[in-house]
């Protein structure tokens, strides 16, 4: 009996040693520390049952090869070997998704796993090194008052979904005090300098200072833990967090203390109304020492970092003299590359590219080719990311030789109407591969400014990083389906989807949001005026988006009432009830200038019970609840000082934004709250004041009107209520 127990130790002994020579000599091999995250990840996701997997690390034969995976399946065992930790972790989703078990989303899971894994085999590749995710304005529209948890979340989301070139914002507010105090600037100072929590990002970008502040020391030191912990995880998922850099920006009274330095006073932001922002000059000697400085203090708090976003001309025309306009810019672009190579040698530095198509008078292939002239071509990515508005690669000719990334924005502001393209991402992906002119593309992705919204819109897009746009629209949505809906998917409910595809998933971009100037997902969204009824119509489909919601509704019997399903027939209902507004609206506003009373006040009582009613039905999506977002402001506060600041600025934000020009209601949510008590409060102001001026036959007053109503916004803004 111990000579048998022995023997069989000794086999074991032997297929063991065979079987990892076997994986050496396919040229790879198990390495539990190297995946250690990535069994933890999907751990996360369906718990002990990712002790079935197993996760192989393949060494890249070259720096620059781009990742695959391969999956083999058994009926007990998956097999997984990819080229890094978040091509294992989207190697895996992939698989579970194709199978149906699983799908992950932003309003949640669903997770159905089988009894036993189905026999299943794939090879893929991407052409794509990097696969980029979160433009810098989210940490302000979305991520704010996230806590670890909610963050550990989204990493999560972002390795699923194979990222691994994410925007890392978070816990810089720390560094630059530390920097600022160095050079004398007082904490009462720095105090007047920072915005409040939720307007960092522009202020981080050069737009704005002290809007909606003080910055608690609280948040500072909460934030900089996070970043902390994001960081670690991003790194050890493989991923290369984009982290800031010193891009020329200084406090004012940093210029006031520096008469002799060569500081700009810029022009105040977005239509005025802002305070000034105040750059430095690339040639001073203090913008080198400064840049290096932060990345010092930056590294001491964080560790090193190999990607360093500096953004010096966000949506602001850089203060360059008409006649050496060319080799200033140059001058800035060399002088942001060499601060950073200094500070960090090797490092690449990142930008965004949507300023060559917000400005295109200024930005001239001229002008961009200066400006990037003197930078490396490998050490430097432009992240051209609004791909479904301006074609900024076309017309710079692919940035003159540096490596640049090719995305969309999608979302703007975080407003959330459904929208989306599939058909327009799969038909630009494979048209950009074809192209002979792309130049040095090495990244793709979203860079959206919210999030919690349009989910399949994401999914698909980085499985297009993969797929390439090979496979049919179609094909990918009967997958999809089966993995958010189960089984019980239906041809009845694919039909449908199909009708969502041809109504609301063919619109590129949502036109509406800037319709007469004026920001607002829907014109019910926007301040009222009597323009309204001037406008031509929303984009899309709304007769074959309700021919959807019909099919939708009348399928729903076979689907839980906490569904995805059920989610996305809400989603779809709250888009569609809110198109019905708008018409609405222009019919009402009409009528009453035509003083058809009757008819106007018949309309007034439907949009008035259609606001409400939509009010209600969103309460089946937690995500879109104006509660939710201000209590996460509140809670997040460590007085009730800072919880009444967090809390008008969660309102400022998605309301009046702030200074005088048009971002009031750019963040406009079709949330939960805000239909019965924002929205349409100011038309009922606005159409009540016009009926009473249609009834006594005197001029209306639209400047007056509109006053009153910006006083009321100023009081639902300072108002200590949670909704």
């Amino acid at each position: 009996m111990i000579k048998e127990i022995f023997n069989n130790r000794i086999i074991k002994r032997v297929v063991s040693i065979v079987l990892f020579l076997l994986f050496v000599t396919n040229g790879y091999c198990k390495n539990e520390t190297d995946t250690q995250t990535v069994s933890r990840v999907l751990e996360r996701l369906i718990g002990k049952r990712a002790n079935e997997f197993d996760f192989f690390i393949v060494e890249k034969k070259e720096i620059n090869e781009a990742d695959w995976f391969e999956v083999e399946s058994t009926e007990n065992h998956v097999k997984i070997k990819a080229t890094s930790n978040t091509a294992l972790c989207y190697a895996t989703y992939s698989f579970l998704k194709e199978i149906g078990a699983v799908l992950v989303s932003w309003e949640g899971n669903r997770i159905d796993l089988p009894k036993s894994w189905p026999k299943y085999s794939k090879k893929e590749s991407t052409p794509f090194k990097y696969r980029e995710y979160l433009n810098a304005c989210t940490f302000g529209y979305t991520t704010p008052w996230w806590d670890w948890k909610r963050w550990e979340q989204e990493i999560d989301w972002m390795a699923l979904h194979g990222i691994n070139l994410p925007t890392a914002m978070e816990g810089q507010e720390a560094v630059w005090q530390e920097l600022w105090k160095e050079y004398g600037l007082t904490r009462s100072q720095l105090e007047a300098h920072f915005t409040g929590p939720a307007f960092l990002p522009w202020q981080r970008m050069g737009n704005i200072n002290s809007l909606e502040g003080p910055l608690p020391q609280e948040w500072i030191t909460k934030k900089s833990t996070i970043q902390k912990q994001i960081l670690q995880r991003m790194k050890a998922l493989g991923m290369h967090p984009v982290v800031p850099a010193f891009s020329g920006y200084v406090p004012k009274v940093f210029a006031e203390q520096h008469p002799n330095s060569k500081i700009t006073e810029l022009k105040s932001w977005s239509g005025g109304g802002f305070e000034s922002t105040y750059l430095l000059d690339s040639k001073d000697p203090l913008f080198k020492e400064l840049g290096k400085r932060f990345i010092e203090i930056y590294t001491k708090f964080y560790g090193p970092a190999d990607f360093y976003l500096a953004d010096s001309f966000n949506e602001i025309t850089p203060p360059v003299s008409k006649d050496h306009k060319y080799e200033e810019l140059s001058d800035y672009g060399n002088t942001i590359f060499e601060t950073i190579n200094e500070a960090s040698p090797g490092a690449t530095w990142v930008m965004q590219g949507w300023l060559f198509g917000d400005n295109k008078e200024f930005w001239t292939k001229e002008a961009t080719k200066a400006f990037l002239s003197k930078v490396p071509d490998d050490r430097m990515i432009i992240q051209d990311y609004a791909n479904d508005r301006y074609k900024v690669w076309e017309n710079q000719e692919a940035f003159y030789g540096k490596q640049w990334t090719y995305g969309y924005v999608h979302n703007y502001g975080g407003s959330n109407p459904v929208y989306g393209d599939l058909n327009f991402y799969k038909n630009e992906l494979t048209s950009l591969l074809k192209n002979n002119n792309k130049g040095n593309v090495v990244g793709y992705g979203v860079m959206p400014e919210g999030l919690n919204n349009n989910s399949i819109v994401y999914e698909y897009i980085y499985d297009l990083a993969w797929t390439q746009g090979k496979e049919p629209v179609n094909d990918w949505l009967q997958k999809y389906l089966n993995a958010r809906y189960g089984k019980t998917t239906t041809v009845a409910v694919f039909q449908a989807w199909q009708l969502l595809i041809e109504s609301v998933y063919s619109t590129k971009y949502w036109e509406t949001r800037w319709w007469n100037d004026k920001a607002g997902a829907y014109l019910f969204f926007k301040r009222p005026t009597l323009k309204i009824t001037e406008f031509k119509g929303n984009p899309g489909d709304k007769e074959k988006l309700k021919q959807a919601i019909d099919i939708l509704n009348r399928e729903s019997k076979n689907f839980d009432k906490k569904s995805l399903y059920f989610y996305d027939l809400l989603d779809v209902s709250r888009h569609y009830y809110s198109l019905c507004i708008d018409d609405l609206l222009t019919e009402c506003v009409s009528a009453y200038q035509l003083k058809d009373i009757k008819k106007g006040d018949e309309l007034f009582k439907t949009i008035e019970k259609q606001a409400l009613d939509i009010d209600n039905i969103i309460s089946g999506q937690p995500l879109n609840n104006l509660s939710y977002w201000l209590k996460s402001a509140w809670d997040y506060g460590s007085s009730a000082d800072e919880s009444k600041l967090y809390l008008k600025n969660a309102k400022m934000l998605i309301t009046l934004w702030g200074g005088e020009g048009h971002l009031n209601d750019y963040a406009s949510r079709s949330w939960r709250g805000m239909y019965k008590g924002f929205y349409w409060p100011r038309w009922k102001m606005f159409l009540e004041a016009q009926r009473e001026s249609a009834i006594n036959n005197t001029p209306f007053d639209e400047l007056k009107v509109t006053g009153s109503i910006k006083q009321w916004e100023i009081k639902w803004c300072e108002s200590k209520e949670l909704q």
